[in-house]
């Protein structure tokens, strides 16, 4: 079998090998997950028992579609068992975080957690004594970018070399992919007239530039014109939708943005793949035709989800004893 079934039972010092920002992994790490994603996904057969007797618990502060499903999906696909927790139902808020985080650890092998502040993150994989995942948090998406690597090195045969321009907010998702571009040589365009401020990473950007790896610009059509692949994440909001308080902001945000949609009128005669991370929001962010057009990847990209989850899960067995 391909997956990494090593019987060290800590990473450096002692410490759980976690997946918190792919600042953390080696090159090395990074490609290994991507190979072993394409690996899972070809002969999904051969890791049918992988973790058998595992148990994967996702504790999740807020909604999720695709890092649920492919949490849950993936770990029975494995063999191994997930027990899914929303914050609500659990005594987190009323505790101190390490500490529960401590005891959860007792309980299982491996634990996602989809929270909202990435400080909360840190502070629960250093109580943890099991691998923690990141299953995405205001700064970070860890998950999402091998998944993208992944989609990429799938669908041009090559991660090195590639430049990808990143169209929207400057966020928890384009912090990820430039992550992930300095580990395996993809320089990313950020055309971004915003950035999250709880995402900013001064120090990511300033490391990825130097290694001539990325570039900031709010100039949309240069970027395209030399980009072989354009990626899009939402910039409303869900609440933005429903809640009438934010009506105000949304309308600001549209007249912000909506010049950096994504639609046929400027990608026409672009030789160029097109990926979004998911949920789209038709008509905001990029026009629902795209999703549908022969260069986009986005179905096989959140497909690949699934894959790519469970290559994860399957590496950090090897730290397991």
């Amino acid at each position: 079998m391909f997956y990494f079934a090593t019987k060290e039972k800590k990473g450096k010092e002692g410490i759980p090998l976690h997946l918190i920002t792919l600042k953390d992994w080696s090159s090395a790490d990074v490609q290994q997950a991507v190979e072993l994603g394409l690996a899972v996904k070809a002969t999904p057969q051969h890791y049918a028992d992988a973790l058998s007797g595992r148990t994967v618990v996702l504790l999740f502060q807020k909604t999720s579609t695709r890092t649920r499903c492919a949490g849950e999906i993936g770990t029975a696909q494995l063999g191994g068992h997930a027990l899914y927790l929303n914050w609500q139902d659990t005594n987190f808020e009323l505790a101190d975080l390490g500490d529960e985080f401590r005891v959860l650890s007792g309980y299982s092998d491996f634990i996602v957690a989809r929270l909202l502040e990435h400080a909360d993150v840190r502070r629960a994989a250093a109580a943890s004594q099991v691998p923690l995942i990141n299953g995405c948090c205001n700064r970070y998406h860890p998950l999402q970018a091998l998944t993208d690597l992944m989609t990429l090195q799938e669908a041009l045969g090559r991660l090195e070399g590639v430049r990808l321009t990143y169209v929207g907010v400057l966020n928890n998702v384009a912090n990820s992919l430039i992550a992930a571009g300095i580990k395996v040589g993809m320089h990313v365009t950020c055309v971004c007239p915003e950035v999250n401020a709880a995402a900013r990473d001064d120090e990511l950007y300033a490391e990825a530039k130097r290694l001539g790896l990325y570039e900031h610009t709010e100039e949309l059509h240069p970027a395209l014109a030399k980009s072989d692949v354009v990626y899009t994440d939402t910039w409303i909001d869900m609440e933005f939708f429903t809640d009438p308080k934010f009506a105000r902001e949304k309308e600001r945000r549209v007249q912000t943005f909506q010049p950096y949609q994504l639609n046929r009128e400027l990608l026409a005669d672009l030789d160029l793949k097109i990926l979004h991370c998911l949920p789209a929001h038709h008509g905001y962010e990029i026009e629902g035709a795209l999703l549908h057009d022969e260069r986009s990847l986005i179905f096989t990209q959140a497909e690949n989800r699934l894959h790519s989850q469970k290559a994860v899960l399957l590496k950090l067995a090897g730290t397991l004893a």
